[in-house]
């Protein structure tokens, strides 16, 4: 019966870490292909590491490394293995609990720093007239958002860009899109706290989930005395 339960847990980690390593691959590569077709570091200049794609490359790489850990783990029913992946789900889980923290904390300080590199932004896309990319980016932004500039577009000065406009910039006097992108950046953000939220909840219960897996089949492979098999 022991036996029994041991195997049935084996194989339940191998298949949920084998499916975190293909959504992992799929994370990664969704990342490389941002990086490659959507560019907007010229939005934040001084934040540009930190853009989505990136961040989403760091993910894809750390999802596939810790699931690849797991599934090794229980197909070879290796303690070494086990024990480093629940290690490394634990600081994980702690890394995502004090930076989720630490946003709650320094919500105010941190919409200061994108408002100031957004501002930076702008003006960088308004006076490098040469540079087509600064202000496609903003362009895309200000098109999905329906905003134009950081607070409104008398940001842009005398050089705002078609994409500001509500009707396509055709008629004499063009009509600009009233809200500054800051503000609906905001408001984006804002509407989706509650998805963002229940999201963290869900990924701590799965990595608390499989650290529980990751110890029970840890103990029953010690008593076994199988403990280092390759």
């Amino acid at each position: 019966m022991a036996q029994g339960c041991l195997k049935c847990l084996k194989y339940t980690m191998c298949v949920a870490n084998f499916l975190c390593f293909v959504c992992g691959v799929a994370v990664l590569s969704l990342g490389v292909y941002l990086m490659v077709t959507f560019k907007i570091a010229s939005l934040t200049p001084s934040l540009a590491s930190l853009n989505i794609p990136s961040m989403l490359l760091i993910s894809g790489i750390i999802i596939t490394c810790v699931s690849f850990l797991g599934f090794l783990g229980a197909l070879k029913e290796n303690r070494c293995l086990l024990l480093t992946f629940f290690l490394v789900l634990f600081i994980l889980m702690l890394v995502e609990l004090t930076a989720a923290c630490l946003m709650l904390i320094y919500e105010d300080k941190i919409a200061e720093v994108v408002a100031e590199d957004l501002r930076k932004g702008l003006d960088r896309a308004r006076n490098q007239t040469s540079d087509p990319a600064s202000k496609s980016d903003w362009d895309v932004v200000q098109q999905m958002f329906e905003c134009c500039g950081v607070h409104n577009y008398t940001d842009w000065r005398n050089n705002i860009p078609r994409s500001c406009c509500k009707n396509g910039c055709s008629l004499e006097k063009p009509v600009y899109f009233p809200q500054g992108c800051l503000f609906k950046l905001k408001e984006w953000f804002e509407d989706n706290f509650l998805n963002t939220g229940i999201s963290v909840i869900l990924l701590c219960i799965v990595e608390v989930l499989a650290m529980c897996f990751a110890m029970t089949l840890f103990c029953h492979i010690s008593r076994s005395g199988l403990g280092y098999k390759l």
